[in-house]
């Protein structure tokens, strides 16, 4: 998994089977210091984030597992929005 912010979204009018409903958006990773930190994805949102959000993203087959015994082509998954996060540098 790894936070992101959510910078656009997927237009897509035809689509695999079993994605038809998918709102598809884009996602920017970030680092603990809300830095962007890697390339962007394109991940399936079922929750309702919206441009600007930070969120969770979940990859892989967790991600594929969410749609139960579905056979979806998708690799991530926005699996939660971010209210707020805390970092405490343990180095010092």
């Amino acid at each position: 998994m790894f936070v992101g912010t959510v910078i656009g979204s997927v237009w897509a009018t035809q689509k695999e089977v079993g994605m038809e409903n998918l709102k598809l958006m884009i996602i920017q990773p970030i680092d603990w210091k809300e830095n962007e930190s890697g390339q962007t994805v394109v991940a399936a949102d079922r929750i309702g984030a919206g441009i600007g959000e930070k969120v969770i993203v979940s990859r892989g087959n967790p991600a594929r597992n969410l749609f139960l015994n579905k056979q979806i082509p998708v690799d991530a998954v926005i699996v939660g929005i971010v209210d707020s996060f805390e970092v405490h540098d343990v180095s010092k």
